[in-house]
């Protein structure tokens, strides 16, 4: 027989294996998609923002600066740039936030560049457990393990594990982990009520509270526009046990993780609030103009002042606009109808969970009020833009914007989903004697205990099948599609020269960074004569859709004829694209160009 010790050992730690074996069978998982995808000769991406990221991070670790420069650039007003980069005077910097650059770019520099495509698994693993030490803080051991099964096979929060070059994953996990020394941090004794000998713990817990909560921000700084409110709450509903010492602590080490972003803002931006974004930069600084007018209003009320700096200030906080009828359509499309099964779930077991107010406590109804604000903040924020990852703007898959961006309001739904699991498959603990007694409290054990794993194992599935095959960029068919542009980008390095520049409209993140891209067309006539320009420094070539004959004649005798450029199709690489060659068109040849007598 055990010994009474090691029983309570087990029955204390008995769930830690099985999360340590989730985490890594999800690590094992997600990081499978870029190990099996990408190979020394082929790293690449399916997005603009995974190859900035990549880019940039890789570029940290190797050298330290984060930015490109780019000297063709100086005669073409910075045109040469794949999307999510900007040019700024021949230096090709960030569009995006800093964080994911800086933070997996210092660990690329320590343990190599090639570890990269796997750090957002690995940190994705690491909130598998963080979630359930967090949850298991506010509703218990139960609830927390089965949310953890949960998040584990969620479908946003594996894919945008598996499409590791994202901020999204980074940056809830970060934030979870925040919160759970934040909610440590809180759960200490009232300052009021310690002895005068400093408890070292509680300072530990608020400086890193602080410190992961900050290098969230930095991961996705626009998230402050939520953040700031939830720990608000958190502090209000906290401020006795907070005190003023780990408040301090707190605010200390968030500002001192926010120094990286804030050094590097104002060398490539001009200021530590700036980043890559134009729109955001002045966002921010109409809303610092609007709300030292409104402090002005406050002095001397006036009443048509306030509302015109009220709207101003909403303008300039929902920059996406704002529209609740789109923003709950687009909440029906990639919740309700996307993810039925965790949805509808969730607000059952919301509604079960409050019914017994009587068991309510005050960290429920906090994580309730912050679900809330958080869902409410974002969706309307989100959902009253139109975003158009997918080449088709009709479809509604996993691969667009809104599915990441609300990645917190998916995780606050997981334990509302476990209470209802719990509620069907819970057995009515009571003595019972004899052998049959219990036989019969063995066997309810047995079958709550194949219930709940009946459930759990349904979702899993189902969540699973959706992320590998439930809509066209589902990674099976994202894997499939990228793999068959390996031959596209050998075909095109092939036939191009090293220092040359392509024009392209979608496939700069196949050719970057081995050749200089543009993103362009044919459509403007500013772009057409810095092309002009270029093609007397370095060779110019356009990589598109194949043109039809009839476009392909406008273009030599009218459209460039008009800039003394003529183009010729060099290949087709696929049934569908075709790489050109631009070149400049001398009198003589310009009276006679045709597709057949333009020179290779």
């Amino acid at each position: 027989m055990l010994s009474d010790k090691i029983k309570n050992i087990i029955a204390k730690f008995w769930h830690w294996p099985i999360l340590i074996i989730i985490a890594a069978g999800f690590f094992v998982g997600t990081a499978s998609f870029n190990y099996y995808l990408q190979k020394d000769d082929f790293v690449k991406w399916i997005s603009p923002d995974e190859t900035a990221n990549y880019t940039f991070a890789k570029l940290y670790a190797q050298t330290g600066s984060l930015e490109i420069f780019e000297k063709y650039n100086l005669y073409v007003e910075d045109i040469i740039h794949p999307r999510s980069f900007r040019s700024d005077n021949g230096y090709l910097k960030p569009v995006s936030f800093l964080g994911l650059a800086l933070i997996y770019g210092k660990i690329a520099s320590i343990i190599g560049y090639k570890i990269l495509p796997y750090l957002t698994p690995f940190f994705g693993a690491i909130g598998i457990i963080f979630f359930y030490l967090l949850i298991k803080k506010i509703f218990g051991r139960r609830n927390a393990l089965l949310s953890a099964f949960l998040l584990a096979s969620f479908p946003v929060y594996t894919y945008y594990s598996a499409r590791s070059m994202f901020h999204n994953v980074l940056f809830t996990v970060l934030l979870i982990i925040g919160l759970y020394f934040t909610v440590l941090m809180g759960s200490r004794k009232k300052e009021s009520e310690k002895k005068i000998k400093v408890d070292w713990a509680e300072l530990v817990y608020a400086a890193l509270g602080g410190v992961f909560v900050g290098l969230a921000a930095i991961t996705r700084s626009s998230e402050l526009l939520w953040m700031a409110p939830i720990f608000f709450l958190l502090w209000v509903f906290n401020i006795r046990n907070v005190g003023l010492t780990r408040l301090l602590v707190f605010v200390s080490f968030f500002l001192f993780a926010l120094t990286p972003a804030l050094f590097w803002n104002q060398i490539l931006y001009g200021a530590p609030a700036n980043g890559g974004y134009p729109e955001m930069n002045r966002s921010l600084a109409n809303i610092k103009e609007a709300s030292s007018g409104l402090a002005k209003a406050t002095l001397k009320p006036r009443l048509a002042q306030y509302k015109e700096l009220f709207l101003k200030l909403k303008d300039n906080i929902f920059v996406f606009g704002f529209h609740p009828r789109d923003s709950w359509k687009t909440f029906n499309n990639y919740f309700i109808a996307m993810f039925p099964w965790i949805f509808w779930p969730a607000l059952i077991g919301f509604l079960a969970f409050f019914s017994g107010w009587k068991k309510i406590k005050k960290k429920h109804l906090l994580f309730a009020a912050s679900l809330a604000v958080v869902s409410l903040i974002l969706v309307i924020y989100y959902g009253s833009w139109k975003f158009n990852d997918n080449p088709d703007p009709s479809q509604i898959t996993i691969g667009n914007s809104y599915t990441r961006y609300w990645l917190p309001i998916y995780l606050g739904a997981l334990p509302f989903v476990s209470v209802l699991v719990l509620r069907l498959t819970d057995f009515k603990k009571k003595e019972e004697f004899g052998i049959f007694g219990r036989l019969k409290r063995y066997s309810e054990i047995f079958v709550s205990i194949s219930g709940r794993a009946s459930f759990i194992v349904l979702i899993f599935f189902i969540s699973i099948f959706f992320v590998l095959y439930g809509s066209n960029e589902g990674l099976v068919q994202a894997f499939r599609i990228e793999r068959a542009t390996k031959s596209q980008l050998d075909a095109v390095l092939a036939l191009t020269e090293k220092n040359s520049t392509i024009i392209t409209r979608y496939h700069d993140k196949l050719f970057f960074p081995e050749r200089k891209v543009i993103i362009g067309l044919f459509d403007d006539k500013n772009m057409i004569a810095l092309y002009a320009r270029l093609v007397k420094k370095a060779p110019v070539y356009y990589y598109n859709f194949a043109f039809p004959d009839k476009d392909y004649e406008y273009l030599n005798s009218r459209k460039l004829a008009d800039f003394s450029l003529g183009i010729n199709e060099i290949k087709k690489t696929t049934d569908q694209f075709a790489l050109y060659k631009l070149y400049i068109v001398t009198p003589s040849a310009n009276s006679t160009s045709t597709k057949t007598s333009i020179p290779q």
